[in-house]
C-alpha cells in the first residue's frame, strides 16, 4: 500500500509534551501493553547519532559475525523500531512479535514516553550520544527526505526549531541528559558517536563485554569492516533503500549521507554557530557530559 499524499508532512503531534511523528503519536497507546522480557537489548539513540549503525554491530554480534545472516532481513527487521508505525507498513510491535528471543529493540523515545516494562524488567541499554550540530545537520537532511515528518523549510528555521526542542522526540539536550543520569541507576552502555568513528573496534569490544559474549578477534574485525560507513551505505538491508519511496526519498538525500564528524562547518553560519554555542552553554551546564564537534 502507497502512502496517499494528505498521509505527508503533516504537523508533529504532542503525547506528555514530547512532539512527535503523527504515526508514531497514534502508535504510543499500544505501546502501553507492550512486555519487555528481561534478556531483550534495548538500542537508543536521539535521531541521527549513529543508531542503524550500532544496530549492525549488535546484529552482527548476536549472529556470531556471520554476514549472511545478518542480510536475512532489513535492519528495521532484524532490530524493529519499538514505536515505528506508518501505514502499509508492519508496525515495530508486529515486527517484535515475530523476533526470537535474545531480542534487539530500537527506541528514540524519551524516557517520559519510555514503556516502564523495560526499566521495570532492568532490560540493558545501549545508549550512543552525538554532538548535537552534526545531529542538527544530519536530523534537517532527514527531514527533507522522509516525508512522515513536517516540512523542514529552511536550514535556518530547523535549526531555531531544533534547538527548541520543536522537532520529533522533542529537545535533544534533554534526551542526552535523562539517558545519561539513567546510566547511573540502570545498566545503560553509554557511548559517543565521536568515539566509535575514531576507534570502531574499542568500542565493539566495550559493547561485547557489556552483552556478556565474547568473539574471536578476527571476527570483530570483520564487525569492524561490515558496519564501516562505505560498507553499510551500500547494503541494501542497512541503508533503508527497501522502504517506499513515499516513506523516504533517497534522490532528496540517502538515508547514510556523509557518517563524518564535524560535517556541521559546511553548514553553520558564524552567527548561528555563536547563537548555538551561548544556547548550549545554558542548556548543558553542570551536566557533566562532554562532546567533541569534530575528530
Amino acid at each position: 500500500m502507497e502512502l496517499v499524499q494528505d498521509t505527508l508532512r503533516l504537523p508533529l503531534e504532542y503525547v506528555k509534551g514530547v512532539p512527535l511523528i503523527k504515526w508514531f503519536a497514534e502508535a504510543m497507546e499500544s505501546l502501553e501493553d507492550f512486555q519487555a522480557q528481561p534478556d531483550d537489548l534495548l538500542i537508543s539513540t536521539y535521531p541521527k547519532s549513529g543508531t542503524t549503525w550500532v544496530s549492525e554491530i549488535l546484529d552482527m554480534i548476536y549472529q556470531g559475525g556471520d554476514v549472511q545472516k545478518c542480510r536475512r532481513a532489513p535492519i528495521f527487521m532484524r532490530v524493529p523500531f519499538l514505536e515505528f508505525k506508518v501505514p502499509g507498513v508492519p508496525t515495530g510491535l508486529e515486527a517484535l512479535k515475530d523476533t526470537p528471543a535474545p531480542r534487539l529493540i530500537k527506541t528514540h523515545l524519551p524516557l517520559a514516553l519510555l514503556p516502564q516494562t523495560l526499566l521495570d524488567q532492568k532490560v540493558k541499554v545501549v545508549y550512543v550520544a552525538r554532538n548535537a550540530k552534526d545531529v542538527a545537520v544530519s536530523f534537517y537532511h532527514f527531514y527533507r527526505m522522509a516525508k512522515v515528518h513536517p516540512d523542514p523549510e529552511t536550514w535556518d528555521n530547523f535549526l531555531e526549531k531544533f534547538m527548541a526542542g520543536e522537532v520529533s522526540y522533542g529537545s535533544w539536550y534533554q534526551h542526552v541528559q535523562e539517558w545519561w543520569e539513567l546510566s547511573h541507576t540502570h545498566p545503560v552502555l553509554y557511548l559517543f558517536y565521536e568515539d566509535m568513528k575514531e576507534n570502531p573496534k574499542r568500542e565493539i569490544q566495550k559493547i561485547l563485554k557489556f552483552v556478556g559474549r565474547s568473539l574471536p578477534e578476527e571476527t570483530v574485525d570483520l564487525i569492524v569492516k561490515h558496519s564501516s560507513f562505505s560498507e553499510m551505505k551500500n547494503n541494501a538491508m542497512a541503508n533503508y533503500s527497501t522502504l517506499p519511496l513515499d516513506v523516504m526519498d533517497h534522490s532528496i538525500s540517502a538515508f547514510m549521507r556523509k557518517g563524518i564528524s564535524g560535517d556541521w562547518k559546511t553548514t553553520f553560519t558564524v552567527a548561528q554557530n555563536e547563537r548555538f554555542d551561548a544556547d548550549y552553554a545554558k542548556k548543558m551546564a553542570g551536566c557533566g557530559l562532554s562532546f567533541r564537534t569534530e575528530l
